[in-house]
């Protein structure tokens, strides 16, 4: 079997209320993940600011701003290309007046703008409240041809649906990557907190086995107001198996090497592709069978 190694970096951080600390903050973890290593590098669903839709203010529209031609894009766009990196850059994209959408940038390891793809599924939950701030995306799924591997992007409430994996998954991506903002409230008790992430956990590692990839789970922590953001981010390899978790509380980076050839080796001996019955599947398009 030849070897398609390639190294995912991850970051795990807690946010600050300046945007600018937090760009600063981040910059500084990419540079050493990039000298440790690291060929991709994804960072957590709206980095730049703490997780404003816990709360329906117009105030926070002020953190949305242009995607590529924003100065975050283009940040991210010149560091991608000093250090040779892939950058998954998760951002409050302002489109037009009044339009706004929670959109991941890819930038390739040349600084070079690749695309962007806009959040499917748009919550709306108790402390989640992004039905406010965000129109869902229209510009379907997406993959993203990078320096080092083919990537699906989908965004945090998009990891709980099964369609949205198999769908990036057939369009040929290697890699899942899920930028994510998601906690526990205070207020709930440990036993809740632990259904609650091994639910979450569970949902993205059955999209590795499923689809026969990797995934890789990026998670804010921190305590924000009355959330406390449970960390936790991991990787799968291609066959849903545990191969890295972060701690929930703490900050951290990591690099974990993905062999890409692994999903061969699975697909084959797990032939779930081969066996779907697509002539089948047409009430998956109802909202409900009555």
């Amino acid at each position: 079997m030849i070897s398609q190694k390639v190294n995912v970096g991850l970051v795990q951080m807690a946010c600050d209320t300046d945007k600018e600390k937090n760009i600063e903050r981040y910059t500084a973890k990419v540079r050493q993940l990039a000298a440790d290593g690291a060929q991709i590098i994804c960072l957590q669903e709206l980095f730049a600011s703490r997780y404003f839709c816990n709360v329906e203010d117009y105030h926070n529209f002020r953190y949305a701003e242009a995607i590529p031609d924003g100065p975050t894009t283009q940040h991210f766009m010149a560091l991608a290309k000093e250090l040779q990196v892939v950058i998954i850059c998760s951002m409050f994209e302002k489109r037009a007046e009044g339009l706004y959408h929670n959109t991941t940038a890819v930038i390739d390891a040349d600084g070079s703008y690749l695309g962007k793809y806009r959040k499917m599924h748009i919550p709306d939950d108790p402390g989640y409240y992004e039905k406010f701030y965000f129109t869902p995306g229209d510009l379907g799924y997406k993959v993203f041809h990078t320096r080092y591997a083919r990537i699906g992007v989908l965004i945090c409430w998009d990891q709980w649906y099964p369609e949205a994996s198999r769908i990036t998954a057939l369009m040929g991506a290697e890699i899942l990557f899920y930028p994510t903002a998601i906690g526990w409230s205070v207020e709930q008790d440990d036993a809740t907190n632990d259904e609650q992430y091994q639910a979450w956990q569970t949902i993205q590692r059955s999209h590795a086995v499923a689809n026969g990839v990797p995934v890789v789970s990026v998670n804010r922590t921190g305590r924000e107001e009355d959330m406390q953001f449970w960390g936790g981010s991991f990787v799968t390899n291609a066959f849903g198996r545990l191969l890295w978790q972060a701690p929930h509380l703490d900050e951290c980076t990591h690099i974990e090497t993905l062999d890409l050839a692994d999903s061969d080796k699975y697909r084959r001996h797990w032939p779930y592709l081969r066996d779907r019955r697509i002539d089948s599947y047409d009430p998956i398009l109802k909202r409900f069978i009555d």
